[in-house]
């Protein structure tokens, strides 16, 4: 496979290191939190801004969930056509052929995850990333308008009186306060300048457009081809860009037409997707993994993921591996939650409960799962993908924080009675570092001098204990 130029991954590693550093502050802040917090993290996640209060309804009290969520997508439509009918037209085959038109656009709306809010007549609003959280509602809600138009010019093409409807779309990404009922988790209603904003670039919109704001457009221009509308004005708020859905990407897109996503397209959605996988499992391991794994924490867990991005791209695997890769990062060290002797086993049965509801395929599964097994010592990685994720686990013998890394790994080993003193560990670092070898190009560039080092500075503490300067 053909390298990446020395920019693209110049590039790649600035992202990394930028994207490492974000990680490393969610450590901290997850360190932070106790356990009541968590345990509301876990029931609603951290779309929650604000607290459940009894809501009216009819002058009623009603158990109702009022919260607010930092990023939702708001899809608002209006389908207008009314004046089009004529008095020779039959106004009930019109009704019933527009509430067809709202099936076929609730099949759509299941289909992406998205939610219905309300139905006012020609008018509808659905949501995505409400009432449960996820990353991808932006891209989701997208895809849903482009095919809620593909649906009405299909049908329009079959039945003559379809022809007397169009559809106009605006979507907008932003902040809502949603009423959730506490049952069912039913969207009750949505309120905020994300709601207002939507209707008004719906409203403004040419028939058979889909229009967008540029909050929208910034999530899903790698996916979506948009062209720029010009600024709308909106009370309050200002002057706002407006972008036109033209289609999805002729490079992701089959046959480069621009109308049905291909293979890429969903790869890079699940890339996507993994941050809210992420986020599910750091959780979980800094809730249930024991407080004396200092070094086989959330902290090398978010190390290998990022190391096996860097590492994947430079090597040039395709994005569909570095998913997979990355998949076997985040869960290689989380059956620490359940036995510290034969985690990686207990690490791919923890991997495949989560992936399966994500939508991993049995083939997926089983790779990542070879991926995890492959992290077994001593290594002895079978092909590329496998040496990209042992490099990625050792890759801190290379670094120049090896030392205060390898004392935590002592700390970790010297509570569970399986090294005796700290003179024995150096000793045994020094054998395991000459026999380690790095399988990849990359990480022999990036890390082999260093680890070359690092046999000297242990020598030397070694030397220093037998002198009785250590003391």
């Amino acid at each position: 496979m053909q390298k990446k130029s020395e920019k693209e991954m110049s590039r790649r590693i600035t992202a990394l290191a930028r994207h490492n550093k974000a990680l490393a502050a969610k450590v901290q802040e997850l360190q932070r939190r106790n356990e009541e917090l968590l345990r509301k993290i876990e029931e609603y996640g951290k779309t929650i801004a604000g607290i459940k209060k009894p809501v009216k309804q009819d002058g009623k009290v009603q158990k109702h969930a009022l919260l607010k969520f930092r990023m939702a997508t708001v899809l608002y439509a209006e389908i207008r056509g009314f004046s089009n009918i004529t008095k020779d037209n039959s106004a009930k085959d019109y009704m019933d052929d527009l509430d067809n038109l709202v099936s076929e656009y609730e099949v759509i709306a299941q289909k992406y995850n998205i939610k219905k809010v309300k139905t006012i007549g020609d008018t509808f609003m659905y949501a995505g990333g409400v009432p449960e959280k996820n990353s991808t509602n932006p891209v989701e809600v997208v895809m849903a308008a482009f095919e809620m138009m593909k649906c009405l010019e299909r049908l329009k093409q079959k039945n003559e009186r379809y022809k007397v409807w169009e559809l106009r779309i605006g979507i907008h990404t932003g902040p809502v306060t949603a009423v959730i009922s506490s049952k069912k988790q039913n969207i009750i209603e949505i309120k905020g300048d994300t709601v207002n904003v939507a209707s008004r670039i719906g409203a403004a919109c040419g028939a058979g457009k889909t229009g967008m704001s540029a909050n929208t457009y910034e999530f899903v221009k790698e996916f979506f081809a948009c062209d720029f509308n010009g600024k709308m004005p909106v009370r309050y708020i200002s002057d706002l860009p407006m972008y036109y859905l033209t289609g999805i990407r002729p490079d992701i897109s089959v046959n480069g037409e621009g109308t049905e996503p291909d293979g890429i397209f969903y790869t890079r959605l699940r890339l996507m997707q993994f941050t809210d996988i992420q986020e599910a499992v750091l959780d979980k391991m800094e809730r249930e993994l024991p407080r004396n794994l200092y070094y086989h924490n959330i902290k090398h867990t978010i190390d290998v993921v990022t190391e096996v991005e860097l590492i994947g791209w430079a090597e040039g695997v395709s994005e569909k591996e570095i998913l997979l890769l990355k998949a076997a990062a985040l869960f290689h060290d989380s059956g620490h939650i359940e036995s510290y002797e034969g985690h990686e086993e207990a690490g791919v049965r923890i991997a495949r409960r989560y992936l399966k509801q994500y939508g991993y395929s049995e083939d997926e599964l089983d790779e990542v799962e070879n991926l995890i097994l492959a992290t077994r010592m001593p290594p002895e990685p079978k092909n590329l993908m496998e040496e990209i994720i042992c490099d990625s686990d050792l890759d801190y013998l290379g670094r120049g924080d090896f030392i205060p890394v390898s004392n935590l790994l002592y700390n970790e080993l010297k509570e569970r009675n399986k090294i005796g003193s700290i003179d024995e560990w150096n000793r045994h670092q020094i054998r395991f570092i000459n026999k380690h070898q790095y399988y990849t190009e990359t990480a022999r560039k990036l890390r082999e001098v260093n680890k070359r080092k690092q046999i000297e500075r242990l020598k030397k503490l070694t030397c220093s204990v037998q002198t009785g300067e250590g003391n």
